[in-house]
């Protein structure tokens, strides 16, 4: 994985994003899109200790949530920017929510959907040096410090 770190922050340049919710999607080879939150994201939020992820079947219409995220100060959605149907959701997370912050990009993936209109939802996304430089003025304008893994 190709990755920049900018304050701490990781941010993979193969990943899409969608950069004011914080929330990456990778396309993975067998047509299905991981999800799951930003190194940003996470150090955002604080430490995870709840994770709710809709169940493998259900259909996560653009803009609704695919799962929420509670830490000790905040808690909020994980919106849906590709729309599609949940095929598998990170069952570890109910036990370690917080592989979510230990590991954002691997082990703390939320879930994989089955994409609806992939072609037309990628172009509410982001990527590569696109992404990369908007990320940087996200993490400048909002004053945010990642600590390195």
């Amino acid at each position: 994985m190709n990755e920049l770190i900018y304050k701490g922050c990781k941010i993979p340049s193969e990943l899409y994003y969608d950069i004011e919710n914080q929330v990456w999607y990778k396309l993975e080879p067998d047509g299905t899109v991981r999800v799951g939150a930003t190194d940003i994201g996470q150090t955002r939020a604080g430490r995870m200790v709840n994770v709710r992820i809709k169940p493998p079947g259900k259909h996560v219409p653009k803009g609704k949530p695919i799962a929420s995220l509670e830490s000790g100060k905040w808690t909020g959605p994980i919106p849906a920017v590709i729309e599609g149907q949940v095929v598998e959701r990170n069952e570890a997370l109910f036990d370690t929510p917080d592989l979510i912050n230990d590991d954002p990009y691997g082990k703390g993936w939320i879930a994989r959907l089955k994409p609806t209109n992939l072609e037309m939802d990628l172009k509410d996304l982001v990527t590569g040096e696109e992404a990369i430089r908007r990320m940087k003025e996200y993490i400048d304008r909002e004053g945010v410090e990642c600590k390195s893994s």
